[in-house]
């Protein structure tokens, strides 16, 4: 699981979707992961983390409406689609939801959503992080509902999920098939995936390198731009039907072109 820790480095925000400068956002076309993490500066400073500390106590103490990336804005920026499928898994469970968030910082989706959230009869949000995240989300974010794990098989061994919630995170992954694999493995029922790149025109895959504009805080990554037609294959491969695909306002700019995040909402086919 080591290397699944260096994982879910915020996305780029376009600040009501108008585009930052050039030198900022998608670059490059590399040929394997290790080289694109040489032009990076990663997710690990201890700045960034005490700045999204900051954001989302002021969320969860009231001060402040939502975060997003340790950017505070002055309304919450629902995603309705995402909003709609925990709303859907709940009410197939007695209106119980039992969630993973992978990569969920530190409760950014989890107080996103909580006015909605509320309304169910009971929420398990089980937040999966690197473990700088994890020891200050245990520390300052951690209640009945909200918990805080660094690996899969931690959180598997005090719950029962019902889905996963990957938002904005399979692309940050050197090798995010085989984390799915471990999900596929465990027969999880639901599969949520929000604020994903694909490539335009059906292109192959490509690693870049997303230059984040130091106004959030200074950083870049080696990200996925995926290819659509493969990215589904594998979830049909391992019998999971795609119930639902949509479109975020959000995007990303690589090489001249626009590209609007894309998310999916996946049901495990039932055993006959």
């Amino acid at each position: 699981m080591n290397k699944l820790k260096k994982f879910v480095p915020p996305i780029l925000l376009d600040f009501k979707n108008k585009l930052f400068p050039s030198k900022y956002g998608w670059f490059g076309d590399y040929s394997s992961w290790q080289e694109a993490q040489k032009d990076c500066v990663g997710y690990h400073d201890e700045e960034i983390i005490l700045k999204v500390k900051d954001a989302v106590l002021k969320v969860k103490n009231g001060e402040a409406v939502f975060e997003r990336d340790s950017v505070i804005f002055d309304t919450v920026e629902y995603s309705w689609p995402t909003l709609a499928a925990l709303n859907w898994i709940a009410a197939q469970n007695s209106g119980i939801l039992k969630i993973i968030d992978f990569g969920g910082s530190l409760g950014s989706s989890y107080y996103q959503n909580r006015k909605f959230l509320r309304q169910l009869s009971s929420v398990e949000w089980n937040i999966i992080e690197q473990k700088q995240f994890v020891e200050v989300g245990q520390q300052l974010f951690q209640d009945n509902e909200l918990r805080f794990y660094e690996d899969i098989a931690a959180c598997y061994t005090n719950t029962l999920p019902q889905a996963v919630l990957f938002s904005s995170v399979l692309q940050y992954l050197e090798e995010p098939y085989k984390l799915l694999a471990q999900f596929f493995e465990r027969n999880i029922e639901y599969i949520v995936v929000d604020l994903t790149g694909f490539t335009p025109n059906n292109e192959a895959s490509k690693i870049t390198v997303q230059r984040v504009n130091p106004a959030i805080y200074k950083a870049s990554y080696p990200s996925w731009i995926f290819n659509k037609k493969e990215f589904l294959a594998v979830f049909a491969a391992n019998s999971y039907e795609l119930i639902e695909n949509f479109k975020s306002d959000i995007t990303l700019s690589y090489q001249g072109k626009i590209i609007n995040y894309q998310g999916f909402i996946f049901r495990r086919k039932p055993v006959l």
